[in-house]
């Protein structure tokens, strides 16, 4: 571990600034709560107003306390906050973490205040925790160093190789609690709080080196950090470590906010999901299988080629039917069920036939599903389970227990096999583990300077398609051959050269989308379709800036796609691929990853996308996929240019094998004012 991380999760020499002798007070837990479980290092309390508390000597300041400090915890109102950061700079303490809410959580006020915390520390080289932040538990370190209500719980706490990172500091003592009621253990227990300075990230890529860590469960309200995240859930994965993750959020209406296409098709949470599967972090549903799973998940790897099927053996149709439908829904199939309600307590029988499951080569995981004989004869209904995981096979497995079975339970966890006491966290569970992916690699752009110089030419915040076509040529994207017209006098001279049938368009930048606002005409066949498509149409947009006139010739393909970016608040840069056209938002959800890509990432991107019209079916043409997937890779590069926050070709036309790709509309949304561009 570097010096910060045992700074934070293991520190020998604790001052708790703001500590109370009154036991009772939420302010005195800590150090109750530290001596409990067993912690043997240095506890200075930092009060004042007295010499003693809770039998260990106290210190008026901080800067009466003797020797280094290794973690402060800080325990008093938000208005003192930012003074005891000042003092720990002072002593040079390497961490302070810190409990009190009223910063950026509570509104505007409390977010200044957080913003001159973080300046105070980072002036003085001090790390911060929190605010808003309940603590941390190390349990082999014996470090309860937490005012979780939880750690009332007897000694010893439950210790295990699965570490938790929590937004909720809440449910860190509702996952303990759980946990150890199913037999389960944990090495650090963590809540991040506001996240003012280090982050989820930060303590992913510091449990990734810890040696008594086998699976990290992160339980997230929001990504604060996405490049961070991914970066650390690499190390955690290099390090033969799995990363799991509860993330909420998947409902949100901010797609309707959304200028693009894209924006609307690939929601929050869709762009979130990308994130994390990219990442190699698999991602559950339910808050039951991130406490139940990490046993599926420990000195694991993802399935090489997942077949999307599982074994069932089962002493009860019913409770088997409950996984198996589950599963059907997330499209993981049944391999085969083995129903063995007559050989409920005959371990031989149950060894036997789950060993025939996991040695099945046509599934990708096993699972048991036992009846009411795990609640009243738990030494016999698990240990066919326990005698078949035994064998080495290789293949995941885990237990579902119909009844009510903590014995049962226990037995498995101890056993290190996943067991689950609904069928739905069962599916759940056992859904991520065959989907789980290996992260994919971070991708590094080359010169994007053409691109930049466009867009500093352009002015306001959408940028009209002339524009936009030039960004995206500039990328690398074939721009279809379209001219822009800006003079009538010349018009007649350009679509002569361009040939008839043209399409022509409107182009202004506050027509991001120009079919509905009549301002587009096509298969126009000669000069006087022109002219009177023209005439109409600038007596539809009368009022409206219009700065030409783009003229292309009618092109036909196989099919269009829709190309999009966005850069979520959440996810961070993504690409985007699905059906194109102006019903995109009526197609089925498209493809996503994070931005940028190499060829190869795109390539797979197109293959993941819903685009059965392009790959040549019911005797259709088959599409130039591997000219879509270069300029899905090209499209990918704006994520370089960190004041373009949306961005599409829609449609990108789609001809035949070898025949290329055209653009045939294009959109470029950045952050404005330009003054306040930053990378994100």
């Amino acid at each position: 571990m570097t010096p910060l991380a045992r700074a934070l999760l293991s520190p020998r020499r604790i001052a708790l600034v703001g500590a109370s002798a009154d036991p009772s007070r939420l302010t005195a837990r800590v150090q109750i709560h530290l001596r409990r479980h067993g912690f043997d290092g240095e506890i200075l309390p930092i009060n004042p107003r007295a010499e003693t508390i809770l039998g260990e000597r106290a210190y008026p300041s901080l800067d009466d306390a003797p020797g280094p400090i290794d973690h402060a915890f800080i325990l008093l109102g938000a208005e003192r906050v930012e003074e005891a950061v000042v003092a720990c700079a002072r002593r040079q303490v390497p961490v302070a973490m810190i409990l009190s809410d009223g910063f950026a959580e509570s509104g505007a006020e409390g977010a200044a205040r957080q913003e001159r915390l973080l300046v105070a520390a980072r002036a003085g080289g001090v790390r911060l925790l929190g605010p808003n932040c309940i603590g941390l538990i190390n349990v082999p370190a014996r470090t309860a160093l937490s005012v979780n209500a939880v750690l009332a719980m007897e000694p010893p706490l439950p210790a295990g190789r699965t570490a938790l990172i929590s937004h909720s500091g809440s449910l860190i003592g509702a996952i303990l609690s759980r946990g150890a009621a199913r037999g389960l253990g944990y090495s650090v227990l963590a809540a991040t709080g506001n996240e003012a300075d280090l982050g989820a990230a930060d303590l992913l890529a510091m449990l990734a080196e810890d040696d008594g860590t086998d699976v990290i469960a992160l339980f997230l309200e929001t990504i604060r950090d996405p490049g961070g995240l991914r970066a650390a859930a690499a190390c955690a994965f290099d390090a033969g470590k799995a990363v799991i993750a509860y993330k909420l959020g998947r409902s949100a209406s901010g797609a309707a906010m959304a200028v693009s296409h894209t924006g609307a098709v690939a929601g929050a949470d869709a762009a979130v999901d990308a994130l994390l599967a990219a990442s190699g972090i698999a991602r559950l549903d339910s808050f039951e299988a991130l406490i139940e799973a990490a046993p599926l998940f420990a000195s694991a790897r993802p399935l090489a080629t997942p077949r999307r099927a599982i074994s069932v053996v089962t002493t009860t149709g019913g409770a088997a039917a409950l996984v198996v439908d589950r599963l059907g829904l997330a499209g993981i199939a049944a391999a085969e069920v083995r129903d063995m309600t007559l050989a409920g307590t005959q371990p031989d029988r149950i060894a036997e036939a789950l060993g025939a499951a996991l040695a099945d080569q046509r599934s990708d995981a096993a699972v048991a599903v036992i009846g009411s004989s795990a609640q009243f004869r738990p030494e016999d209904s698990v240990a066919g389970v326990l005698r078949a995981a035994s064998g080495g096979a290789g293949k995941p497995v885990a237990a579902f227990l119909a009844p009510d079975a903590p014995e049962s339970a226990r037995r498995l966890a101890a056993a290190g096999i996943a067991c689950f006491r609904t069928p739905e966290a069962a599916a759940d569970a056992l859904r991520a583990r065959i989907l789980w992916r290996v992260p994919t690699a971070a991708v590094e752009v080359g010169d994007v300077a053409e691109a930049a110089r466009v867009l500093v030419a352009a002015d306001g915040p959408v940028l009209d398609e002339w524009q936009a076509r030039a960004v995206f040529a500039a990328l690398g994207v074939p721009d279809g051959g379209a001219e822009l017209v800006s003079s009538p006098d010349t018009i007649d001279a350009v679509a002569h050269r361009l040939g008839f049938p043209l399409a022509l368009k409107a182009v202004s930048s506050v027509l991001p989308h120009k079919t509905e606002s009549g301002a587009v005409a096509l298969d126009l066949e000669d000069a006087e379709a022109l002219r009177t498509a023209i005439r109409a149409m600038r007596a539809r947009l009368s009022g409206v800036p219009v700065r030409g006139f783009l003229l292309a010739p009618m092109q036909r393909g196989v099919g269009e796609a829709l190309v999009g970016f966005r850069r979520d608040p959440q996810a961070g840069a993504v690409v985007v691929l699905g059906a194109g056209g102006v019903l995109a938002e009526l197609m089925p959800p498209p493809a996503i990853a994070p931005a940028p890509l190499s060829p190869g990432q795109a390539q797979t991107l197109v293959e993941a996308a819903p685009l059965a019209h392009l790959r040549g079916a019911r005797g259709r043409d088959r599409g130039d996929l591997a000219a879509l997937a270069e300029t899905v890779a090209a499209v990918s590069r704006i994520a370089a240019l960190p004041e373009v926050m949306e961005a599409e070709i829609n449609p990108l036309l789609v001809r035949r094998e070898g025949e290329g790709v055209a653009m045939l509309d294009a959109l470029v949304v950045r952050r404005w004012p330009a003054a306040e561009e930053t990378s994100s």
